[in-house]
């Protein structure tokens, strides 16, 4: 089983070869990125036509970056990521977008931009590598202007501790939390979090056995209120005052 791979000089815990394979290819961009934005943009209360400065946490291959640049149509996207490696991999798909990008290779723990500087931070599938989440939380709500908008969408810790997560990633695994923890700890840093913005999709792909036991009738389905949720969706607004 892979180990983890952290330093005190960068804080996260560093990505499998599998896992940086796997955030490249199709079933990733179009069933879980693209997913995840369309269920966040359905959850943002009083949506704005427009966010021109969008704070995209943990690029990566840069997928993100024109999807962003799709659905908010923002002036500037600020791409963050800590692993000097993105910048390479993530050339082609910074091409593709049509509003600027600026890269900055910087811990989320501890973000190099002003207060209150941007209208959006999205964070997707990257907050369980960080290891200072709460610090990493309270440099969102810093940088967001007020009733700017977090969009969060996370796998909990039922989904990142299981098995076949284990073997094929990597995560600093006593940091995961559960939908509930997540939520705390958003709207304990000062954001306001309404019920209604969150959502709790529980796909298959998320499950240990991928969903089959449920679909064969092996075993009951799950309800949701009864179980440990596998994925959580979230917009968080930042108060006007």
């Amino acid at each position: 089983m892979p180990e983890k791979n952290t330093s005190p000089s960068t804080l996260w815990v560093k990505e499998s070869r599998f896992g940086v394979w796997f955030l490249g290819t199709y079933t990733w961009v179009q069933r879980v990125l693209r997913r995840a934005i369309k269920d966040l943009i359905r959850l943002i209360p009083h949506k704005k036509e427009r966010y021109p400065t969008v704070l995209d946490i943990g690029f990566g291959h840069g997928h993100s970056l024109w999807l962003l640049d799709e659905y908010f149509s923002p002036d500037k996207i600020i791409a963050l990521d800590i692993d000097p490696a993105s910048e390479a991999r993530a050339k082609k798909n910074i091409s593709k977008c049509q509003c600027s990008v600026e890269l900055l290779l910087n811990d989320a723990a501890n973000i190099d931009l002003p207060d209150a500087s941007v209208d959006m931070v999205f964070c997707h599938q990257s907050f369980h590598h960080l290891i200072k989440q709460e610090q990493a939380i309270n440099e969102f709500f810093r940088v967001l202007k007020p009733g700017g908008i977090l969009l969060f969408a996370e796998s909990c810790r039922r989904y990142i501790h299981s098995f076949s997560i284990r073997l094929l990633f990597r995560h600093p695994m006593d940091v995961q939390k559960t939908d509930q923890q997540y939520i705390e700890l958003i709207a304990d840093s000062g954001f306001n979090v309404s019920p209604e913005c969150i959502s709790r999709p529980f796909l298959w792909w998320s499950l240990p056995d991928l969903g089959l036991l449920s679909y064969f009738g092996l075993k009951a389905k799950e309800i949701q209120g009864q179980r440990e949720e596998t994925l959580v969706n979230l917009v968080a607004t930042k108060p006007e005052t």
